[in-house]
């Protein structure tokens, strides 16, 4: 595509503040101190805050200067790393390069999802069921991929030729692939409807976690015996938040030799299990979701789901490494059952973001509080979900702040 000399302009000088960003001593550091947390060595808590649906308010779109909109993804991605770099300041690695993701060509589940949405913009939506009995199960279809080689090398040569000398650009080649299963279950059978099902029809809910967990084995396994797969062991995100740099991954491949899924992070989660019991959860969600995470290296558990009371069935997860505890887990409790274990995920509650007044004290007691009882945790401190901020982008900032200080106390 024809780019204009000022559009060129501003990728490249914004490219040029990323690639100096990347190149700061700090960098190294972090990444150091994310290796010897995700091997389990216990230091200060690392800390991490995901703005989330609040970039709206810190960095709106407003201030994108590229004339060409299909140039604005980079433009805005670019400048979010400086943001972060400028404004945050927490424990993430910025490295001086970009990576551009594969062309694959995918096909779903073959049954289409639908939903009543909200009148409300970024408001909840209901999912209206399209799956209701064991005979709908054969609507559904196993999944595909294929990697577009063309495609991807296409891909690869323009984005080096936007950024020229400015910014290395590399290929990320991994698929992603849902270990969860849970979520897209609900998609088709309605929340409502699945809680009703474990107890009226259960055998169809154990029907389609089956053929769903066989068919993602399946597509897995063919990834693998591809090529397709590649070690997520550095800037990536991980589980429900958390940066992959390891000594431990790859485990057993090379790219002499080819890696397998036993090379990377893999992550489950069952938010929609919050309220489910310990059994259930085991029966109709996590022995299917263990099957999967068997093929991994190294995995993480959880997100927003309280799972202080079902530790028991969630540490028989194989080489589990990092486990979320969620704002509405009991800390105390959760502690004393991880000790170094595995890595203690917290997630503090983003209310104290979105509140209508802004309560640092409050923020500094609960983080206190935490790094306090989980003393003998190897902690990080994760502030996720962060849907506003009231239009106060400091509010974040703030929170750094106030999490590296009293992290570093501990």
């Amino acid at each position: 595509m024809a780019i204009s000399t000022k559009d060129r302009t501003i990728i490249r000088d914004l490219a040029k503040l990323v690639a100096e960003i990347g190149h700061d001593p700090v960098q190294a550091v972090n990444r150091e101190a994310w290796k010897r947390h995700n091997s389990l060595q216990r230091g200060r808590p690392m800390v991490l805050a995901f703005p989330e649906g609040a970039w709206t308010e810190l960095l709106p779109h407003s201030v994108l200067q590229c004339e060409d909109p299909a140039l604005h993804g980079w433009e805005w991605h670019l400048r979010h790393l400086i943001y972060r770099w400028e404004h945050l300041r927490d424990d993430n690695v910025i490295e001086p390069r970009i990576r551009i993701g594969a062309v694959y060509h995918c096909t779903d589940w073959g049954v289409e999802i639908k939903h009543r949405d909200s009148t409300m913009p970024r408001g909840a939506w209901a999912y209206q069921a399209v799956i209701k009995d064991e005979s709908d199960l054969a609507q559904l279809q196993k999944p595909t991929i294929e990697l577009d080689e063309d495609a991807t090398q296409r891909n690869l040569e323009q984005t080096r030729e936007l950024f020229g000398d400015a910014l290395p650009v590399v290929l990320k080649r991994k698929p992603g692939f849902d270990n969860s299963i849970l979520q897209t279950v609900c998609m088709f059978m309605g929340m409502d409807n699945l809680m009703m099902y474990l107890v009226d029809k259960p055998e169809f809910v154990h029907a389609a976690m089956g053929f769903m967990t066989d068919a993602t084995l399946e597509l897995m396994e063919s990834c693998e015996k591809r090529g397709y797969i590649r070690p997520n062991n550095e800037d990536d995100y991980v589980g429900s938040g958390g940066v992959a740099y390891t000594t431990e991954l790859p485990g057993t491949g090379s790219a002499e030799k080819g890696y397998t899924l036993m090379d990377c992070w893999g992550f489950a989660e069952a938010q929609e299990f919050a309220l489910v019991s310990p059994a259930m959860h085991e029966e109709f969600v996590l022995q299917y979701q263990r099957r999967m995470l068997a093929k991994y290296g190294l995995n993480c558990y959880g997100c927003c789901e309280a799972l202080d009371h079902k530790f028991d069935i969630v540490f028989a997860i194989p080489r589990l490494r990092r486990l979320s505890i969620s704002a509405w887990a009991d800390i105390r409790k959760s502690a004393e059952a991880l000790g170094d274990r595995c890595i203690f995920s917290w997630k503090p509650n983003p209310a104290h973001l979105a509140a209508e007044s802004f309560n640092p004290d409050l923020i500094r007691a609960k983080i206190a509080e935490c790094v306090s009882v989980a003393k003998g945790c190897v902690l990080e401190i994760i502030m996720k979900d962060t849907h506003t901020v009231r239009g106060e982008p400091h509010r974040l900032s703030e929170w750094v702040r106030i999490a590296k200080e009293v992290a570093s106390q501990a």
